[in-house]
């Protein structure tokens, strides 16, 4: 009984030490994640853009809006919306809601987003979350993740740019839906969808 004892707090140790170390390294765990409510203010933040200078949200933002999404350079389903994103930027920012690219994985470093970037030919501006500082913020977990903030930075809906990888293959598009709404005063119907792609890759 008492061998039994002793390695049973040998293993609560070991297991609390273990819990140190993994909070000291600054990695977080995807379950632990948690993205703000619905209706709840994004607070202003800053980040390096593709074109070398700091750019802040607030700077960013259209005049009735702006969608954050987390993309990557590497990520198949994430490569496999560049187009659509694309799209939604130019048919979007004329109407005052403005797209917002941010890559946090730590794996892609800033040259490698700005030649994706480029390469792909994106209009709208692409940040570098170095250290995933944004992304444990909202609670991003993976590439892409949308979260669509109004005029004054509130999140109104939060999740998939639609259901499909395969655009041939998409019957619900809840982010254009939800970007029509505000756009139109509406309230948006759905407000959060699961979000599916590669997992951002912390720091």
């Amino acid at each position: 009984m008492k061998k039994q004892r002793i390695f049973s707090l040998a293993l609560a140790a070991v297991l609390l030490l273990a819990g140190a170390v993994m909070a000291g390294s600054g990695r977080t765990d995807e379950a632990a994640l948690a993205a703000p409510a619905i209706g709840s203010a994004v607070e202003d933040f800053s980040l390096l853009g593709t074109d070398g200078s700091n750019h802040t949200l607030s700077s960013l933002r259209g005049k009735n809006g702006s969608v954050l999404i987390f993309i990557s350079v590497q990520c198949p389903v994430s490569n496999g919306y560049n187009e659509r994103m694309e799209a939604l930027a130019q048919a979007y920012g004329k109407r005052g809601i403005n797209v917002i690219g941010i890559n946090s994985n730590a794996t892609e470093n800033a040259d490698a987003v700005k030649a994706h970037a480029a390469e792909k030919h994106f209009t709208f501006a692409v940040l570098k979350d170095a250290g995933n500082k944004i992304a444990d913020k909202l609670g991003a977990a993976r590439t892409p993740e949308a979260y669509l903030l109004d005029a004054n930075n509130k999140l109104v809906y939060h999740g998939r740019i639609d259901n499909s990888k395969d655009e041939s293959q998409v019957n619900s598009t809840e982010l254009r839906d939800a970007m029509d709404a505000l756009l139109a005063g509406k309230p948006i119907v759905k407000t959060t969808a699961m979000a599916f792609g590669c997992s951002i890759k912390r720091a």
